[in-house]
Formats: C-alpha cells, structure tokens, sequence
C-alpha cells in the first residue's frame, strides 16, 4: 500500500489486470427500460421545393427554365439559380468549367446547369406539439408594440 501515489480507489488496483468475464450476451431485442418508453423526437415534415434565388419565392414545378421568376422578374437560368453554385471555390462554381462567368445573376447559356432544390420544415401543417396543447394559442406578434404586451404580460405585477 506504501507504493500507491494516491489513495483513491481505482488508481493502481490489482482486479482491473484480471480479464473480464466471459459472459455470453443475450440474444434477440433488448427489453423496454421503462414501460412508457423513450419520449419521441417531435418529428418536422419536409418540403422539398425550387426557389428564385433573388426573392426566395417558391416557383412551380412546370415553370420554363429559361424564363423568368413569376414574381421578381429575375433569370431562372443563371449561376446563383444553380444547384453547383458555390461562392469559395474557384469560379464560383463546384463543376470544372473552362472560364469564369463574370454575372452570376444574368442569363447564361450554360450546359452544366441543374436547377438548386431546398429542402425546408413545411409550416402549412400543424405539428403534434400544437395539437396536443389545450392551452391558449399563442398569436406571434406583428408590431414592436404587439412584441412588448407580450413581453409585459409575462411579467405582470
């Protein structure tokens, strides 16, 4: 015992150069830890949809390519539309390409070209947080001034 630095169990103990048991492992699922089970992510639906680069609008699935976004009039057929797009890599563009296209925002003729999809939480359907509530539902706040009643009103004298 005069030999150990320090006295804690564990530092230098003798059973940890033993080899473990050999203990063969059950077969088959493990059992429930608890009877109610583990609580479940709330699970967000995805959406996956093409939108204009210049105004994030969501354009339809037929639109022309070469034509222009319904709503701000900006070219759909340009590199910032592009799937290969990408601001840090040499010509801005993850494709070998021969040359630089100086206007990212303006037409182009270019055969590389793949129309960039998103991937976004779809907000039109309720979540199973908000059906499960029985509270008040809560209204987000439109003004400054909206946003400071609901500020006070958690704090209420």
């Amino acid at each position: 015992m005069d030999d150990r630095k320090y006295r804690q169990h564990g530092y230098m103990d003798t059973d940890r150069d033993r080899a473990p048991r050999d203990q063969p492992k059950p077969k088959g699922p493990r059992p429930p830890i608890d009877v109610t089970g583990p609580r479940l992510p709330r699970l967000v639906q995805a959406v996956t949809a093409t939108r204009c680069w210049n105004c994030a609008s969501t354009l339809p699935t037929d639109i022309d390519l070469t034509g222009t976004c319904p709503k701000c009039q900006s070219p759909l057929h340009c590199c910032k539309q592009c799937a290969h797009f990408e601001p840090s890599t040499r010509f801005q563009c993850l494709k070998p390409i021969p040359e630089r296209v100086a206007y990212k925002d303006r037409p182009n003729e270019c055969q590389l070209f793949k129309l960039r999809i998103t991937v976004a939480r779809d907000t039109a359907a309720p979540g199973p947080a908000s059906v499960l509530s029985n509270g008040p539902k809560m209204v987000e706040p439109r003004t400054p001034t909206d946003a400071r009643a609901a500020f006070d009103s958690l704090f209420k004298k």
